[in-house]
C-alpha cells in the first residue's frame, strides 16, 4: 500500500503513488558535512531497512471475481532485500545538502518547510527498486561573510529532514535514528577535535540489527497470518470486530467538509452506498480529477500549558492521547461548515483515527530495535456534536463546556481501553487486514476511495497521532552496552529546538490531521490536511482552533469559566441519586472485604456459647471500625480553619472560615436536595472508608478491619499460643523490670491512630503484684497528618488514658491480661533486648490477640524501645526477631505497621493562642481530672 506501483488487471497504468513520511529535527548548532556523512553511513549499516531495495511487483495470478477485486495466488510478493553491511549505499546517494542564506532562523524554517511539504506528497526522490527508500537534508545557514568550510560546525541552527517510503519508519524509528546520528556526530567531532584531525570515528557504534519481522507477526505471531492458518484463525472475536466496524459506517459520521453543493442532510462522502459502490469497482460519486497535496500548519504548546494538560489528564482519568482526539473532534465541529453560516446548526457524527504503536500489543516480537514501520491505529466514534462547538468553549467557556471536553476525552479513554483489553482489538484489527491484503486487490479499493468525488479520498473525520515524550523513547542498543538508554533532546552541544513530523494524507486519509510529539516539555504538532479538500486558511484556523481549547482546558488561558443561567437549580433527587450511585460504587469496590468481614462474624457467631461474649468481641471491634472514619472529616475541618485566609479575629479565626461556614449552614439548611447529598455522601463515605479498612486499603498499620486477614494470599486464622512466637530471649523474664517508661516506635493495632505522634507507655505493676497499669499517653494531630492544624489541637501537649489488665500466676512469666471496653485478650512479650551492662531491657515487642470462637478479631503489635529514637539498623534488627518469632502473618512486617512520628527529644510544649485559649477554658484542668478518675477507677 506504500509503495509506487502500477497495479490492476494486465497493469494498466493505473499509478498508485508511495505514501510519504518526513520527520524534520531542528538543531541549536550545525555538524560538519564530513562528520553528518560518517554518521549517516554508521546508522546504514546498523538498520537493514536503511540500506533495502524492494523486489517483486505483488500481483496475483489471476483476479477471479467479476468486478476483477479477489486475487488468487501471489507469485512475485513484495520483499525487502537488504545489502550487506559491508555493501551500503554511499551517504552520497542518501545526504542532500541547502544552503540558507544569511543566518537569520525564519529563512531557515522557510526553507525545511517548503521542503517538508515537497517530500511529504512526491516520490520522485525515491526509486524502492533500487534503493535507498530514505534521504537526509541538510538545511544549514551560510552567513554572507562565512567561507561555508564543510569540515567545521558552526554554532548557527540547522535543520535534518528526514524523508522515508512509509513503508520503513514510523515516527519512533524516525527518532531513534535521528538519536543515533547526533550522537555519532558527536563522538567523530571530539575525536577530531582532540587528535587535531577532520578523520574522526565513532568508537561505540549501534549494534547491526537483523532484518525486522513484518507487523503482522509482530503482533499475530510467526506463521500465524491467513496464507499460514486460513480460516482456522478466525474467531467469534473476529465476527465481532468485522461488525463493530460495520456498525461505525451505520452512524455515518462526516469525513467531507461542506460545500455549495452538500445538502444539510448529507454527511458527506457515501456512507454505505458509496462502499458497496467501490466494491464493484467504481469510484463512489463518479472519479474526481482534481490533483490534492498536503497543506501544513506548525504549532507549539508551551512547556506551561503541555504540563498543566498533563496534570488536567490525570484529574480526569485519561491520557494526553486522549485529551488530543476530543480537542481534534471539537476543532473539527468549527471548521465543517466550511465557514458558511447557516440558520441552524447541525448535529454530526465524527470518527477519529487514533494511531497506535503496534509494537506494544500481541505477540510484541519487535522491540523497536531497529528502524521499522510498525504503525498502527484504531477508531473513535463521538457524536453527536453540534457544529461549531470549539468555538463555543472558545469564546465562551462554560462548566458544562469543560465537562463536554472531558466526556469527549473519557469516552476515547474508555474505546481505546475496550479495543486494547487483552490485546484482542489490535489482533483482530491485524488479522482481518492480513486477511483482506491476500484476498483483495486493497491498491484498487484505496485508488477508488482517493478518485471518488463522494469522499475526495477522505475516510475519517479527524485522525490524531501522538508519539509521546521523545526522551522517554528507548535509543540504539550500542556496542559495549547490555541495555539500551533513553533519546536525549541534547548530545554535545546539539540540542533539539524543534521537531515537526507527518505522513501524507493527501491521497487518502484524514479530513484534518494532528501528529503531535513532546520534546523538552513542549508538545509540538503538524497540522497537515489535503488542499483543496480543506484550504490553507481552513487549516490555518483548525490548527489555532485546537491549540486554543488546549491552553482553555490546560487553564493556561486566562479566561472565565461561567455557569449557564441566572439561577441555582438542582432537579428533585437528581444530586442525591447522583452521590448515591457513586457511593455504591465507592463501597462496592470493597465488596470483597464486606463479604469476608460477614462470613467470619457468622463462624464466629456459631462458635460462640455465650452471646454476650459474643457481642462484647463484636463490639468492640465496632467501637474502632467507627471511630477512625470519624476522625477524618475532623482533621479535614480543621486544617480548612487554619488554612483560611484572611484576617482572624482574636487571633483565632479567620473571617473567611466563619463566612464559609455561613453560606455552607446557609445551603445546607434551606435545600433539602443538598441537605439530603451530604448526608448521603456522609453515609457512603463512612462505608467506604469502613470498607477500605477491610480490604487493607486504608493503611495496614492502624485500620487494618479484616478478621483472619491474609499474608501473602493465605488465610491466616485464629491467635497463635504463646509457645508459638515466645523467643528464647524471654528465658528469666522479670516483669518487675519490665516496669518502666517506654517509647512506642511501630505498631499495627487498629486500636490506635496514626493520627497521633509521641506515643510512650509508662508500665507499673500494683503493689500486690496481681494486676499491672499502662498510662498510654499520645499527643495528636501529628504534624503530617494536619499540617496547618496541629499545633492548635486540645491535645498537642499531650493527654493520656490508661489500660489496666491483670497478672495470671497460671500464666508462664510474658503473659499479661489486657482488658478493655468489654473484654479481655492476652497480651504476650515476646521477645526483650537487654543492656549488657545493666541487664535493663531496652527494647520489646508486644502482641496482643482477641480470639472468640476460632476467629481473630484483632491483633496489637507494639515495638518499643526505652530510647526515644531507634537507628534503621536496630528497627531492621527488631522486624527481624519478629519474623523469627512467626509474627509477619500477624502484621509485624515493615509495610503491615505504622511508624509513630515524634518532635525532637527536648522540643518545648507547644504555645500559641489556641493553646492560651484551651487554658483559659480549662481544657487542660479537664483532662488533668479525667486522667486522675479513669486511673483511681483503674486502681
Amino acid at each position: 500500500l506504500m509503495l509506487p506501483r502500477q497495479y490492476g488487471p494486465n497493469n494498466n497504468n493505473n499509478n498508485f503513488p508511495q505514501m510519504n513520511h518526513v520527520s524534520c529535527t531542528v538543531l541549536s548548532a550545525t555538524p560538519s558535512i564530513g562528520a553528518l556523512r560518517l554518521a549517516i553511513e554508521e546508522a546504514v549499516r546498523a538498520h537493514p531497512l536503511l540500506r533495502s531495495r524492494v523486489d517483486g511487483d505483488g500481483e496475483p495470478d489471476e483476479r477471479i471475481d467479476l468486478f476483477q477485486m479477489v486475487r488468487k495466488g501471489e507469485p512475485n510478493p513484495c520483499t525487502f532485500v537488504a545489502a550487506d553491511a559491508a555493501d551500503i549505499f554511499n551517504s552520497e546517494s542518501i545526504l542532500n545538502i541547502v544552503n540558507v542564506p544569511g543566518s537569520d532562523r525564519a529563512a531557515l524554517d522557510e526553507s525545511w518547510k517548503t521542503n517538508f511539504n515537497y517530500d511529504l506528497d512526491h516520490g520522485d526522490w525515491c526509486d524502492p527498486s533500487r534503493g535507498p527508500m530514505w534521504k537526509v537534508t541538510l538545511h544549514q545557514l551560510v552567513p554572507e561573510d562565512s567561507n561555508n568550510n564543510e569540515n567545521q560546525s558552526r554554532p548557527l541552527p540547522c535543520a535534518l529532514l528526514f524523508s522515508f517510503n512509509h513503508a520503513i519508519s514510523d515516527q519512533s524509528s524516525a527518532n531513534m535514528l535521528a538519536d543515533q546520528i547526533i550522537a555519532n556526530i558527536v563522538q567523530i567531532e571530539e575525536e577530531e577535535e582532540e587528535e587535531n584531525t577532520n578523520l574522526g570515528k565513532i568508537h561505540t557504534p549501534a549494534v547491526p540489527q537483523k532484518m525486522p519481522i513484518a507487523l503482522e507477526d509482530s503482533v499475530l505471531g510467526l506463521e500465524q497470518r491467513f496464507s499460514n492458518v486460513q480460516a482456522a484463525g478466525f474467531s467469534t472475536q473476529t465476527a465481532a470486530y468485522v461488525a463493530g466496524k460495520a456498525a461505525e459506517g451505520l452512524k455515518s459520521p462526516v469525513i467531507v467538509p461542506d460545500s455549495d453543493a452538500t445538502s444539510d442532510s448529507d454527511s458527506g462522502g457515501g456512507g454505505l452506498l458509496g462502499a458497496l459502490t467501490i466494491i464493484t469497482g467504481n469510484a463512489a460519486g463518479g472519479e474526481d480529477s482534481v490533483e490534492r497535496s498536503s497543506t501544513l500548519q506548525f504549532r507549539k504548546l508551551t512547556q506551561q500549558t503541555t504540563t498543566a494538560l498533563l496534570e488536567k489528564c490525570r484529574q480526569n482519568g485519561v491520557t494526553v492521547t486522549n485529551a488530543l482526539t476530543a480537542a481534534v473532534t471539537l476543532a473539527s465541529t468549527d471548521c465543517i461548515d466550511n465557514g458558511v453560516e447557516k440558520d441552524r446548526t447541525q448535529q454530526r457524527n465524527y470518527k477519529v483515527l487514533q494511531s497506535l504503536d503496534m509494537r506494544r500489543f500481541g505477540d510484541k516480537l519487535d522491540r523497536g530495535e531497529t528502524v521499522a514501520c510498525m504503525a498502527g491505529s484504531m477508531d473513535l466514534m463521538h457524536g453527536p456534536l453540534e457544529d461549531r462547538s470549539g468555538q463555543s468553549l472558545r469564546s465562551n467557556p462554560t462548566q458544562s463546556k469543560i465537562k463536554q471536553y472531558w466526556d469527549l476525552a473519557k469516552e476515547g479513554n474508555e474505546q481505546t481501553a475496550s479495543f486494547i483489553e487483552n490485546d484482542e482489538g489490535p489482533r483482530q484489527a491485524v488479522r482481518v487486514f492480513d486477511f483482506a491484503m491476500t484476498i483483495s486487490d486493497m491498491n484498487n479499493l484505496v485508488d477508488l476511495t482517493a478518485k471518488s468525488k463522494d469522499s475526495q479520498g477522505r475516510a475519517y473525520s479527524a485522525g490524531v497521532s501522538n508519539v509521546g515524550v521523545y526522551d522517554r523513547q528507548k535509543a540504539v542498543l550500542r556496542e559495549g552496552e547490555t541495555e539500551r538508554g533513553s533519546l536525549k533532546t541534547k548530545h554535545g552541544k546539539y540540542e533539539i529546538e524543534d521537531l515537526y513530523f507527518a505522513t501524507s494524507h493527501a491521497r487518502t486519509g484524514c479530513l484534518y490531521q494532528a501528529s503531535c510529539m513532546t520534546v523538552g516539555g513542549e508538545m509540538m504538532c503538524t497540522f497537515h490536511p489535503a488542499s483543496p479538500v480543506v484550504s490553507e486558511e481552513t487549516n490555518a484556523r483548525f490548527a489555532d482552533s485546537f491549540i486554543e481549547i488546549l491552553e482553555i482546558i490546560a487553564g493556561t488561558k486566562k479566561v472565565e469559566v461561567k455557569e449557564e443561567g441566572e439561577g441555582f437549580s438542582i432537579p428533585e433527587n437528581a444530586l442525591t441519586l447522583a452521590v448515591a450511585a457513586i457511593g455504591s460504587v465507592a463501597v462496592a469496590s470493597h465488596a470483597g472485604g464486606f463479604s469476608n468481614f460477614f462470613q467470619s462474624i457468622m463462624q464466629m457467631k456459631a462458635n460462640v456459647a455465650d452471646p454476650a461474649d459474643f457481642w462484647a468481641a463484636l463490639n468492640f471491634w465496632i467501637f474502632f471500625a467507627v471511630g477512625h472514619p470519624i476522625l477524618q472529616p475532623i482533621l479535614w475541618i480543621s486544617d480548612v480553619l487554619h488554612g483560611s485566609p484572611g484576617p482572624k479575629i482574636a487571633d483565632l479565626v479567620p473571617a473567611t472560615f466563619l463566612a464559609g461556614n455561613i453560606v455552607a449552614i446557609a445551603a445546607f439548611t434551606m435545600s433539602k436536595e443538598i441537605k439530603s447529598a451530604v448526608n448521603t455522601a456522609a453515609l457512603f463515605a463512612f462505608f467506604a472508608y469502613v470498607g477500605s479498612g477491610l480490604d487493607g486499603q486504608a493503611g495496614l498499620g492502624d485500620f487494618n478491619l479484616a478478621v483472619d486477614d491474609p499474608y501473602k494470599g493465605q488465610i491466616v486464622k485464629g491467635c497463635p499460643a504463646y509457645e508459638e512466637v515466645r523467643q528464647p530471649s524471654m528465658d528469666g523474664f522479670d516483669l518487675n523490670k519490665y516496669q518502666g517508661f517506654w517509647y512506642e516506635q511501630k505498631f499495627h493495632d487498629w486500636t490506635q491512630f496514626k493520627e497521633v505522634y509521641d506515643t510512650t507507655l509508662a508500665i507499673k505493676l500494683t503493689p500486690d503484684g496481681l494486676g499491672w497499669i499502662d498510662d498510654f499517653a499520645v499527643k495528636g494531630p501529628a504534624p503530617d497528618s494536619a499540617k496547618l492544624s496541629w499545633d492548635k489541637s486540645p491535645v498537642a501537649n499531650g493527654a493520656h488514658y490508661f489500660l489496666f489488665g491483670r497478672v495470671d500466676p497460671q500464666d508462664p512469666p510474658g503473659i499479661l491480661r489486657e482488658k478493655g471496653f468489654g473484654v479481655e485478650f492476652p497480651n504476650y512479650i515476646v521477645d526483650v533486648k537487654k543492656d549488657p551492662t545493666t541487664g535493663e531491657y531496652t527494647e520489646a515487642i508486644q502482641f496482643q490477640c482477641l480470639e472468640r470462637g476460632g476467629v481473630r478479631v484483632f491483633e496489637g503489635i507494639n515495638f518499643m524501645s526505652k530510647n526515644p529514637t531507634m537507628t534503621e539498623e536496630e528497627m531492621t534488627a527488631m522486624h527481624a526477631r519478629a519474623e523469627k518469632a512467626g509474627m509477619y502473618p500477624y502484621g509485624a512486617s515493615p509495610e503491615q505497621m505504622h511508624t509513630v512520628a515524634r518532635r525532637p527529644v527536648g522540643a518545648p510544649d507547644v504555645d500559641n493562642s489556641w493553646q492560651a485559649m484551651w487554658r483559659a477554658i480549662g481544657v487542660d484542668k479537664l483532662l488533668e481530672l479525667l486522667t486522675e478518675s479513669i486511673e483511681d477507677g483503674g486502681r
